[in-house]
Protein backbone atom coordinates (compact mmCIF):
# COMPACT_ATOMS: atom_id res chain seq x y z
CA UNK A 1 0.00 0.00 0.00
CA UNK A 2 1.56 3.31 -0.56
CA UNK A 3 0.20 4.87 2.48
CA UNK A 4 -0.06 3.98 5.87
CA UNK A 5 -3.17 5.51 6.73
CA UNK A 6 -4.87 2.81 4.67
CA UNK A 7 -2.93 -0.04 6.38
CA UNK A 8 -4.82 2.06 9.48
CA UNK A 9 -8.05 1.63 7.50
CA UNK A 10 -8.18 -1.98 7.24
CA UNK A 11 -6.66 -3.19 10.90
CA UNK A 12 -9.34 -1.12 12.19
CA UNK A 13 -12.28 -2.94 9.80
CA UNK A 14 -10.97 -6.12 10.78
CA UNK A 15 -11.70 -4.68 14.54
CA UNK A 16 -14.69 -4.00 13.45
CA UNK A 17 -15.74 -7.46 11.60
CA UNK A 18 -14.58 -8.69 14.76
CA UNK A 19 -17.45 -7.17 17.11
CA UNK A 20 -15.39 -4.21 18.38
CA UNK A 21 -17.85 -1.10 19.07
CA UNK A 22 -14.52 0.82 20.08
CA UNK A 23 -11.43 1.53 17.99
CA UNK A 24 -8.56 3.55 18.86
CA UNK A 25 -6.12 4.89 16.56
CA UNK A 26 -2.66 6.75 17.50
CA UNK A 27 0.14 7.67 15.39
CA UNK A 28 2.97 9.26 16.96
CA UNK A 29 5.25 11.22 14.84
CA UNK A 30 8.44 11.49 16.79
CA UNK A 31 10.60 13.13 13.94
CA UNK A 32 13.33 14.43 16.25
CA UNK A 33 16.25 12.51 18.08
CA UNK A 34 13.97 9.54 18.28
CA UNK A 35 13.35 9.15 14.36
CA UNK A 36 10.55 6.91 15.07
CA UNK A 37 6.81 6.39 13.78
CA UNK A 38 4.34 3.98 15.77
CA UNK A 39 1.07 3.74 14.84
CA UNK A 40 -1.59 1.94 17.58
CA UNK A 41 -4.72 0.30 16.41
CA UNK A 42 -6.72 -1.06 19.56
CA UNK A 43 -10.16 -2.51 19.52
CA UNK A 44 -12.43 -4.07 21.81
CA UNK A 45 -13.70 -7.03 19.62
CA UNK A 46 -13.32 -10.68 20.08
CA UNK A 47 -9.59 -10.81 19.81
CA UNK A 48 -8.06 -12.92 17.20
CA UNK A 49 -8.59 -16.82 17.09
CA UNK A 50 -5.35 -18.71 18.34
CA UNK A 51 -4.62 -20.28 15.04
CA UNK A 52 -3.80 -16.75 13.69
CA UNK A 53 -2.57 -15.41 16.38
CA UNK A 54 0.57 -18.60 16.56
CA UNK A 55 1.13 -17.02 13.05
CA UNK A 56 -0.28 -13.40 12.96
CA UNK A 57 0.93 -12.25 9.55
CA UNK A 58 0.58 -15.88 7.43
CA UNK A 59 -1.30 -14.29 4.66
CA UNK A 60 -2.40 -17.74 4.42
CA UNK A 61 -4.15 -17.72 7.56
CA UNK A 62 -7.31 -15.51 7.90
CA UNK A 63 -10.34 -15.59 9.65
CA UNK A 64 -12.38 -13.90 7.07
CA UNK A 65 -15.17 -16.06 4.75
CA UNK A 66 -15.01 -13.95 1.69
CA UNK A 67 -11.73 -14.68 0.52
CA UNK A 68 -8.94 -17.25 1.80
CA UNK A 69 -5.91 -15.13 2.54
CA UNK A 70 -5.38 -11.88 4.99
CA UNK A 71 -2.75 -10.07 3.45
CA UNK A 72 -3.51 -6.84 6.25
CA UNK A 73 -1.19 -7.96 8.65
CA UNK A 74 1.35 -9.56 7.04
CA UNK A 75 1.54 -6.25 4.58
CA UNK A 76 2.14 -3.68 7.79
CA UNK A 77 4.60 -6.49 8.62
CA UNK A 78 6.64 -6.40 5.84
CA UNK A 79 6.18 -2.33 5.57
CA UNK A 80 7.47 -1.78 8.98
CA UNK A 81 10.36 -4.27 8.60
CA UNK A 82 11.16 -2.50 5.10
CA UNK A 83 11.95 0.73 7.58
CA UNK A 84 13.97 -0.86 10.48
CA UNK A 85 10.85 -1.25 12.62
CA UNK A 86 8.69 -4.08 13.81
CA UNK A 87 5.00 -5.22 14.40
CA UNK A 88 3.92 -6.24 17.55
CA UNK A 89 0.27 -7.38 18.21
CA UNK A 90 -1.56 -8.43 21.41
CA UNK A 91 -4.57 -10.27 21.75
CA UNK A 92 -7.08 -11.57 24.22
CA UNK A 93 -10.38 -13.63 23.73
CA UNK A 94 -13.28 -11.66 24.22
CA UNK A 95 -11.21 -8.32 25.12
CA UNK A 96 -9.61 -7.14 21.74
CA UNK A 97 -6.49 -7.26 19.58
CA UNK A 98 -3.48 -4.00 19.70
CA UNK A 99 -1.70 -3.51 17.08
CA UNK A 100 2.12 -1.56 17.20
CA UNK A 101 3.53 -0.77 14.41
CA UNK A 102 7.13 1.18 14.22
CA UNK A 103 9.12 2.34 11.59
CA UNK A 104 12.43 4.92 11.42
CA UNK A 105 10.61 8.01 10.93
CA UNK A 106 13.31 9.13 7.78
CA UNK A 107 13.87 5.63 6.49
CA UNK A 108 13.96 6.22 2.54
CA UNK A 109 11.74 3.47 2.08
CA UNK A 110 8.80 4.49 4.78
CA UNK A 111 5.70 5.16 3.19
CA UNK A 112 4.17 8.56 4.11
CA UNK A 113 1.09 8.62 6.75
CA UNK A 114 -1.14 9.73 3.96
CA UNK A 115 -4.42 11.04 4.33
CA UNK A 116 -5.63 10.28 7.86
CA UNK A 117 -8.77 12.65 7.36
CA UNK A 118 -10.07 10.55 4.69
CA UNK A 119 -9.29 7.36 6.56
CA UNK A 120 -11.02 8.55 9.54
CA UNK A 121 -14.01 9.62 8.02
CA UNK A 122 -14.96 6.80 5.98
CA UNK A 123 -14.50 4.57 9.17
CA UNK A 124 -17.35 7.06 10.99
CA UNK A 125 -19.16 6.89 8.20
CA UNK A 126 -19.71 3.29 7.08
CA UNK A 127 -19.80 2.61 11.40
CA UNK A 128 -22.02 5.06 13.38
CA UNK A 129 -22.72 2.74 15.93
CA UNK A 130 -18.47 2.02 16.28
CA UNK A 131 -16.72 4.84 18.64
CA UNK A 132 -13.18 6.08 17.15
CA UNK A 133 -10.55 7.63 19.23
CA UNK A 134 -8.06 9.11 16.86
CA UNK A 135 -4.72 10.52 18.72
CA UNK A 136 -2.04 12.17 16.06
CA UNK A 137 0.79 13.30 18.04
CA UNK A 138 3.68 15.66 16.28
CA UNK A 139 6.92 15.71 18.77
CA UNK A 140 5.16 17.64 21.50
CA UNK A 141 1.76 18.67 19.75
CA UNK A 142 -0.88 16.63 19.79
CA UNK A 143 -4.61 16.01 17.77
CA UNK A 144 -7.58 13.99 19.45
CA UNK A 145 -11.03 13.66 17.77
CA UNK A 146 -13.27 11.16 20.08
CA UNK A 147 -16.91 10.44 18.22
CA UNK A 148 -18.20 10.44 21.67
CA UNK A 149 -17.45 13.92 22.33
CA UNK A 150 -18.89 14.32 18.17
CA UNK A 151 -22.03 12.75 19.28
CA UNK A 152 -22.57 14.78 21.88
CA UNK A 153 -22.20 17.68 20.33
CA UNK A 154 -24.30 17.09 16.97
CA UNK A 155 -27.18 16.50 18.93
CA UNK A 156 -29.57 15.15 16.45
CA UNK A 157 -27.30 14.92 13.14
CA UNK A 158 -26.04 11.51 12.73
CA UNK A 159 -22.44 10.99 11.58
CA UNK A 160 -23.50 9.50 8.50
CA UNK A 161 -24.70 13.08 7.86
CA UNK A 162 -22.81 14.16 3.87
CA UNK A 163 -22.55 17.51 5.68
CA UNK A 164 -21.07 16.71 9.12
CA UNK A 165 -18.84 14.06 7.01
CA UNK A 166 -17.34 17.01 4.83
CA UNK A 167 -16.53 19.36 7.47
CA UNK A 168 -15.17 16.89 9.54
CA UNK A 169 -13.01 16.12 7.13
CA UNK A 170 -11.92 19.27 6.44
CA UNK A 171 -11.55 19.88 9.98
CA UNK A 172 -9.10 17.01 10.71
CA UNK A 173 -6.94 17.70 7.66
CA UNK A 174 -6.97 21.41 8.75
CA UNK A 175 -6.41 20.38 12.06
CA UNK A 176 -3.22 18.02 11.11
CA UNK A 177 -1.77 20.99 8.67
CA UNK A 178 -1.41 23.38 11.52
CA UNK A 179 0.09 20.41 13.75
CA UNK A 180 2.68 19.46 10.91
CA UNK A 181 3.35 23.16 10.96
CA UNK A 182 3.94 23.46 14.82
CA UNK A 183 0.85 24.62 16.36
CA UNK A 184 -0.28 23.01 19.10
CA UNK A 185 -3.47 21.79 20.10
CA UNK A 186 -4.81 24.60 22.35
CA UNK A 187 -3.17 27.06 19.44
CA UNK A 188 -4.80 25.19 16.07
CA UNK A 189 -8.69 25.24 18.67
CA UNK A 190 -8.31 29.07 18.82
CA UNK A 191 -7.43 28.96 15.51
CA UNK A 192 -10.73 27.08 14.27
Amino acid sequence: MRELSLHILDIAENGITAGADCIEISINEARGSEDLLTIVIQDNGRGMPVEKLQKPTDPFITTRTTRRVGLGLSLLAAAADRCEGKLEIASEAGRGTRVEATFRYHHIDRAPVGDMASTITTLIMGNPEVDFDYRHTVDTRNFTLDTRDLKEDSQDRSLTDPVLIYHLGQSIRDSLIELDRGKTESEISDHQ
